[in-house]
């Protein structure tokens, strides 16, 4: 029942824009608890990578007193990775075009992060 609460909130994230090519909720250990990803990802990769960098960002936040990590972005030729804190242990990864409008991806996120936390 959880598992497709958190697959509608991925599946409206999606419909929001077309510029989105995936979306993972994971747990704090890195575990995938929901995912809508291309066929080629690997969701037990995209959930550990993903824990790592959390980690990595969180203690550099705090060692350069930028203070609580709040995402992650990550810029590649191709397009963008965004990570972001869907409440205490749970984490949206993103996957979105080149092309893509960051503002309102941002946004989007934001608002889906939210959802997931009150569901978690």
């Amino acid at each position: 029942m959880r598992e497709q609460m958190l697959k509608s909130i991925l599946s409206d994230l999606h419909g929001t824009s077309a510029d989105i090519e995936g979306t993972a909720i994971i747990s704090g250990d890195g575990l995938t608890m929901a995912a809508l990803l291309p066929q080629d990802v690997d969701e037990d990769r995209v959930g550990a990578m993903a824990a790592a960098m959390l980690s990595l960002g969180e203690r550099t936040a705090s060692e350069l007193s930028r203070g609580t990590l709040e995402q992650i972005m990550v810029k590649g030729e191709s397009g963008y990775i965004l990570l972001s804190h869907a409440g205490q242990d749970a984490v949206l990864a993103l996957i979105a075009r080149k092309e893509a409008k960051l503002g309102l991806i941002f946004l989007d996120a934001k608002r889906a992060a939210k959802n997931i936390a009150d569901i978690l």
